[in-house]
């Protein structure tokens, strides 16, 4: 905050050997863009980023690694996970 300027990125590598599996859990990315947002001050879309990820979770439709620690949770692919963020906005 001292200069006034921000990076924002996932909290995890490139993970190339899940490249092109449509498998990995996209929320690191989806988080670091609700704090972008945020940071520009632009609360409504953060605040929609964030209600649809919390709501896609309670869903218990979400990618493999959230699905093997819930139970009841329906596996689906990233993109799959990423529609039901948007449709839960």
């Amino acid at each position: 905050y001292i200069t006034g300027h921000a990076v924002f990125e996932a909290t995890h590598g490139t993970a190339p050997k899940y490249a092109n599996q449509d498998k990995v859990n996209p929320g690191s990315v989806i988080l670091s863009g609700e704090m972008m947002f945020r940071y520009m001050g632009w609360t409504e879309a953060a605040d929609l980023i964030l209600k649809g990820l919390n709501g896609a979770i309670a869903s218990k439709r979400v990618t493999y690694d959230f699905a093997r620690l819930m139970e009841g949770a329906t596996e689906i692919k990233c993109s799959q996970f990423g529609d039901n963020v948007i449709e839960h906005m």
